[in-house]
């Protein structure tokens, strides 16, 4: 978490909370009706979004987040071929946290008692949770979402040929999205690794290259390109292997790292594993603290990091939370149980590839159940909005 602080000003009750960092001191935000029942959610993603959704009518809750609207991530490279999508998937916080504060800055620390912000306002707390997923710098304000949207459209738009660093599931429903709409394009997606999806199994990771060498797309693999190799004027770029790729642009879509390195610097340093994620039990509490959970990608759960499993992580904390909270025994805290390993790759507006536990499949079946809205409806109905088309500025 280490973008920039800025300068936000207003209330300091209920709605944004701001602060003049030139005065260079802290200020304690207390509130004394919601004593006990204090709760703070760092990061305001998926996990974090629904977790201060459930929570704002049980209890006291502020949201802090370094931007001021939450996204549907996994709709995002829709977006990025039809600019106009972004109107549903990119969702200002105060939209539905109606009865709770949201906090527009980046939490630096974290004490036993209190969360501290870049902007020097220390939040008390009686529960805690952490959702801060992974590392990655994006505008504050919606507006400018929407605005790199429409750039990054304008610049697909303007090539003839796109190159797409990265096999992952955005590389590959990158590729998908620019190859069903813009069937014109060369589109070349190079991997460093041996197979397409590492994330999945075998047969998922070969129908989706079978797919893409049906719409044409080049997909290199075991291979390393250097986008520095291009020079001014220049838009060839070299291979590990040897190879030249010729794009007019490209779009780097490689893994980001857990945003937990700055937590080595608080008390929850030592609940931390060797890969920067939050231990965590069977009740989503961090290891050894009472009213300190941790949900979506952030814990050491071992399993498929994925949108509708940190949606499950907020329903399970949320309940446990609103137990304690009503003064009920930890005994009957709910668990979180990981389940089976389920994977749905878009490949553009009606093709998917599915794995669920038994079996994989791919095709216009699959896709009907994700890549024509990209559960955008569904996720939006989750946080208490309008399923459908909302064109205002303030969606």
């Amino acid at each position: 978490m280490t973008e920039t602080p800025q300068d936000p000003s207003g209330d300091r009750g209920r709605g944004d909370v701001g602060y003049d960092v030139t005065q260079r001191k802290m200020e304690r935000t207390e509130s004394e009706s919601g004593k006990g029942r204090r709760v703070v959610v760092i990061g305001g993603g998926i996990a974090g979004s629904l977790a201060s959704k459930l929570l704002q009518f049980d209890s006291d809750v502020t949201l802090i987040d370094p931007k001021e609207y939450f996204e549907i991530t996994w709709a995002s490279l829709r977006s990025m071929v039809e600019p106009s999508f972004a109107e549903r998937t990119i969702i200002n916080h105060k939209k539905y946290i109606q009865n709770g504060r949201v906090v527009t800055s980046p939490a630096v620390n974290i004490t036993n008692t209190d969360v501290v912000t870049a902007d020097g306002v220390v939040f008390g707390y009686d529960y805690l949770v952490i959702a801060t997923g992974h590392n990655d710098v994006l505008p504050k304000t919606r507006q400018e979402k929407l605005s790199q949207y429409q750039a990054e459209y304008e610049k697909i738009k303007s090539s003839e040929s796109v190159l797409i660093v990265g096999g992952g599931p955005s590389g590959v429903e990158l590729a998908a999205e620019i190859a069903v709409d813009f069937p014109e394009k060369k589109v070349t997606l190079v991997h460093n690794g041996p197979r397409l999806l590492e994330f999945v199994g075998q047969k998922a990771a070969d129908k989706a290259f079978d797919w893409l060498k049906s719409k044409e797309v080049e997909v290199i693999l075991n291979q390393r390109v250097d986008l520095n190799s291009a020079s001014d004027g220049n838009k060839t770029y070299q291979t590990s292997g040897g190879e030249t790729v010729h794009a007019d642009c490209y779009f780097l879509c490689t893994g980001k790292p857990l945003s937990s390195e700055w937590l080595k610097g608080t008390s929850l340093k030592d609940n931390l594993d060797g890969k920067g994620r939050l231990m965590v039990d069977e009740y989503l509490r961090v290891k050894d603290r009472k009213n300190v959970f941790a949900i979506g990608d952030i814990t050491d759960i071992p399993e498929m990091k994925q949108g509708y499993i940190a949606e499950k992580h907020a329903s399970v904390a949320t309940k446990n939370i609103k137990h304690l909270m009503s003064g009920g025994n930890e005994k009957k805290m709910s668990t979180y149980k990981p389940g089976s390993d389920i994977a749905i790759i878009s490949l553009g507006r009606k093709d998917s590839v599915a794995q669920f536990p038994f079996f994989t499949v791919s095709g216009c079946v699959p896709g009907l159940i994700k890549s024509r809205d990209l559960f955008v409806g569904k996720t939006r109905k989750a946080r208490g909005l309008d399923p459908n088309l909302v064109r205002t500025s303030f969606s």
